[in-house]
């Protein structure tokens, strides 16, 4: 049963509304908030696995890569899959080059196995990770989860990520953000609350121990903001801008770089 309301609401905030708007999947101003609601409540949730960028740095073995990388019985792009979909991310986008795609779609299929919808963008080529992920621009219209598609973060909340994302109204992106004893290999952040006052990717020197776990939400207007690379390029300006935020995890995600790591992580 639908009941129709009366809501006061900011200009700015009822343009975005409207942006979204298609007159093909979103018909008009009320299925637009309609839609924007159940997505901010985790109805229609989409989540994007980036792992794009030269095929040959991406290969552990002749046969596979990083993403699908042997972890015991399942594979990397599996127990990711598993933990999204745990999550309630049903609707998943892996960006990728064509030799990775397809390994990826002989392990996944459509998805349906898994009980998600599995979408594949091929990536002809790239200056980095956020070209990588402006493929997605028109495809996605709402606040989506982003993680690297080299990682396994089966202990990380990423709820909770995506509810502090929701709450700050003015938030473009909000970032895992962890602490490792090496921050100079890493995206260094200074925070204020969860204010993301400075992001510097792999500092030659700091003395900041907070880094960003390779897992985010962001709106829509992430494909918007300029530059090759999120690290290098697009978080830095939107922490100059104001519009960066990070959620503090006590939890790390592993990092799957080679064959040697996958075995290291099973025996773990």
């Amino acid at each position: 049963m639908k009941r129709k309301i009366s809501i006061t609401i900011e200009d700015s905030v009822l343009n975005g509304i409207d942006s979204v708007v298609d007159n093909v999947f979103i018909r008009n101003r009320s299925h637009a908030i309609e839609f924007l609601a159940k997505t901010a409540l985790g109805e229609h949730k989409q989540a994007v696995m980036l792992a794009g960028g030269p095929e040959e740095k991406l290969r552990i073995s002749d046969s596979e890569f990083r993403i699908t990388a042997k972890i015991g019985n399942s594979t990397v792009v599996e127990k990711a899959v598993k933990r999204l979909r745990e999550n309630g991310f049903r609707d998943i986008f892996i960006v990728a080059r064509h030799n990775v795609l397809t390994r990826v779609f002989d392990i996944l299929k459509d998805g349906s196995s898994h009980n998600v919808k599995v979408s594949y963008i091929e990536e002809k080529e790239s200056g980095g990770s956020a070209d990588s992920l402006r493929l997605l621009k028109g495809k996605i219209n709402a606040n989506f989860l982003a993680v690297y598609g080299h990682i396994l973060f089966d202990k990380v909340n990423i709820q909770e990520l995506w509810n502090q994302h929701i709450k700050q109204a003015t938030a473009v992106a909000t970032l895992i953000v962890t602490t490792a004893p090496n921050p100079s290999e890493k995206g260094t952040v200074k925070v204020e609350g969860s204010r993301i006052l400075e992001f510097i990717q792999k500092p030659k020197k700091t003395d900041v121990y907070l880094v960003f776990s390779p897992i985010f939400v962001a709106t829509p207007e992430i494909f918007n903001i300029s530059g090759s690379s999120l690290e290098y390029d697009v978080f830095p300006k939107l922490a100059e801008q104001g519009l960066l935020f990070g959620h503090t995890s006590a939890e790390k995600e592993q990092h799957v770089h080679t064959a040697a790591d996958a075995r290291a992580i099973v025996k773990s």
